[in-house]
């Protein structure tokens, strides 16, 4: 991955030498779970230090601020989407999986951790956040799109802002809209259903070069 990716913190080791997850990372995801669920202005750190089990006074000490623990949560964010990238090619038979196979890497990612499902759709939906998170997946994902690029894996005929926002769609389209498709279907009566719910495709069309008369 290129420098410059938001990938894990230096200190942001998982687990200590028993296994266990260190500190640091108990107050992460307690920070995540509170954010998720009552967004940035509605958690204390009181509150996110007895989640964790550990002293208010261990938050600063670890990430400086309650900024600076929102900053923590979404680089881990950034990272779990690039290590799903790094999955996705370590699989692959090629030396760089295409679109579809980091599509679905960052799919499975998503599903096994739907805290940052609700995070994400809190944070970008209702623009709880100063738009970092969204800069770092745009960071990610071009980084991504140039590595498919110079593998043959994407197109360098088309535009390659156009084929990160198709990228990003993709992967965050369907996860902020089919929520509301569910719900669309269970305003029916269960008779009335189909048997297979319906699944949002989202994409993106390229946009026409205007010409000038």
């Amino acid at each position: 991955m290129a420098q410059g990716a938001a990938v894990k913190d230096d200190q942001d080791t998982e687990h200590d030498r028993d296994g266990d997850l260190t500190r640091r990372a108990r107050i992460r995801n307690s920070a995540l779970s509170r954010f998720a669920a009552h967004g940035f202005a509605g958690t204390t750190l009181r509150a996110i230090a007895e989640d964790a089990g550990v002293t208010v006074g261990l938050i600063p000490h670890y990430f400086g601020s309650k900024d600076g623990m929102r900053d923590g949560v979404e680089r881990w964010i950034v990272s779990l989407f690039a290590s799903a990238i790094e999955d996705a090619d370590a699989e692959s038979d090629e030396q760089v999986a295409g679109t579809r196979e980091r599509n679905a890497a960052v799919a499975r990612m998503l599903q096994e951790n739907p805290l940052v499902v609700d995070y994400l759709r809190r944070e970008i939906l209702q623009l709880d956040g100063d738009g970092a998170l969204i800069s770092r997946l745009v960071l990610l994902t071009r980084e991504s799109v140039d590595t498919m690029r110079e593998a043959g894996q994407a197109s360098t005929e088309r535009h390659r802002v156009e084929q990160v926002v198709a990228v990003m769609v993709r992967q965050l389209g369907q996860l902020f809209l089919q929520p509301m498709v569910d719900q669309i279907v269970h305003e029916f009566p269960e008779e009335e259903r189909p048997e297979t719910a319906p699944e949002l495709n989202v994409g993106v069309i390229p946009a026409r070069v205007s010409r000038r008369p």
